[in-house]
């Protein structure tokens, strides 16, 4: 019904790969994980991350055992300096019958390509998101804003709402997972160019990441694509597919809400200046 390749590279950055990636075949559930903490806490936040999803079992809620991995995050951190603020992002799929279902908390993304077309079904948990609608930027601006790093949620910090959305799926699509420094060092029209290529999934995932290394690799990059071969979803066996977008709308309108304070901080000093 699916395959799936992955690649993880940490870059040409100082420290160890924070990025931890991984899969269930029986579950058809797949992740990436990006760490943060300095030193070496942010490749054990990502770590435990991914190995409390995999030993969830199968049907557990994602939302669920995405904060059981936070509350093991912040458990293994206490009372250890070494491993103070440790953290990290994730971002979850798995493939039900002709559905495909996502989970996430914080800026790792998921994509779906369907007839050439690229678009991100996640929607960040980020400071930079929020601006969106809000303030014109282009998306190279958004790309490069000063702030881009911060985060709005993430795992073993404050207590995290992962958000939860199902895409029904049509034979052919292809799910891209990544960390940020694929998508922070590639527009989605090259990384789209890229996704579309011919040739073995492990090949178009090298291409991606050895994409991102060539533009710089100032950070850690992961990824996993799962291409989807099994029955179309009745609802997308034509042509045209807007229940994900509508989704997708919905998410985006809880994020900017949950942002609003943060948000008209930001434009108060943006007009004093």
């Amino acid at each position: 019904m699916a395959e799936h390749a992955c690649r993880t590279h940490p870059g040409f950055r100082e420290g160890v790969n924070e990025d931890a990636i991984g899969w269930s075949e029986e579950e058809n559930l797949w992740l990436v994980a990006d760490g943060m903490g300095g030193h070496a806490s942010g490749q054990i936040a990502s770590a435990i991350a991914r190995d409390v999803i995999l030993d969830a079992g199968p049907n557990a809620p994602l939302d669920e055992v995405i904060v059981a991995a936070h509350e093991e995050i912040r458990r293994q951190a206490e009372g250890q300096d070494a491993r103070k603020g440790m953290g990290t992002t994730i971002v979850v799929a798995r493939i039900d019958g002709n559905e495909l279902e996502v989970a996430w908390v914080g800026d790792s993304r998921a994509y779906l390509l369907r007839d050439g077309e690229l678009r991100q079904i996640t929607v960040d948990h980020s400071f930079v998101e929020m601006l969106r609608g809000h303030v014109e930027m282009s998306e190279e601006e958004l790309r490069n804003h000063p702030q881009k790093n911060i985060l709005t949620q993430t795992l073993g910090h404050e207590p995290p709402a992962p958000d939860v959305i199902r895409v029904p799926l049509r034979q052919g699509d292809r799910v891209l997972l990544c960390s940020d420094g694929l998508n922070d060092e590639l527009p989605d029209a090259r990384i789209a160019e890229l996704l579309r290529q011919d040739g073995s999934l492990q090949e178009v995932s090298d291409s991606l990441v050895q994409a991102a290394l060539d533009n710089g690799g100032s950070d850690n990059v992961s990824v996993v694509i799962v291409a989807y071969d099994g029955e179309s979803h009745p609802e997308v066996a034509a042509t045209n597919d807007s229940r994900w977008r509508v989704i997708g709308a919905a998410a985006f309108g809880v994020l900017a809400a949950m942002g609003s304070v943060l948000l008209l901080a930001w434009l108060a000093e943006r007009a004093s200046n």
